[in-house]
């Protein structure tokens, strides 16, 4: 038997995932021990591989319950929406990528000339390669949240007011749209 810390050690994960875990109904201690810890044997520790596996392929936890409760014909239908749902996420990082390679090729010259470029200019090629305002939303929250300093110095760049960078680097956080 293992104890919440040993099973969350053997999997890689927090004593607070497996006790959430526990909290949504994916996962039920086998025992108690006289001290009242929870203890997990064999059954409980490939349910825990199930939903690994299943989060790892990012299902989320109402889907996982599905799974691990539902019959062969629902556990087809979540995987299959999941399917379709990473083809449409795997579509649009290549619309993204195709997007930037075309940013790269087409306006290098432009990239390297602080003293022009403007926050309509940069909305503009961005519109031009396919990005809609979603998308920029979506672009300005991963850039602050990936390199805050570099996308303060990004927005300085485009020559935009102070009291507006502010603006955009708050919702860029918070993931509030403006």
């Amino acid at each position: 038997m293992l104890s919440v810390s040993q099973i969350a050690s053997q999997f890689g994960l927090s004593r607070t995932a497996i006790l959430y875990y526990e909290s949504m109904g994916l996962l039920k201690a086998a025992h108690r021990s006289s001290a009242g810890y929870r203890l997990y044997g064999d059954k409980e520790v490939e349910r825990l591989r199930q939903i690994c596996l299943y989060r790892s392929v990012g299902l989320s936890v109402r889907d996982v319950r599905q799974l691990l409760s539902g019959s062969d014909g629902a556990a087809a239908a979540v995987l299959n929406r999941r399917l379709i749902e990473l083809e449409a996420e795997i579509g649009e990082l290549r619309r993204h990528q195709q997007a930037i390679v075309r940013l790269l090729q087409a306006k290098k010259s432009l990239l390297r000339r602080t003293k022009d470029m403007t926050k309509e200019k940069w909305t503009s090629i961005m519109k031009a390669a396919g990005f809609t305002e979603d998308d920029m939303r979506r672009w300005h929250q991963e850039f602050e949240r990936a390199a805050p300093d570099d996308h303060q110095e990004f927005l300085n760049y485009l020559h935009i007011a102070q009291e507006e960078i502010k603006s955009i680097r708050e919702w860029s956080r918070s993931g509030a749209h403006p």
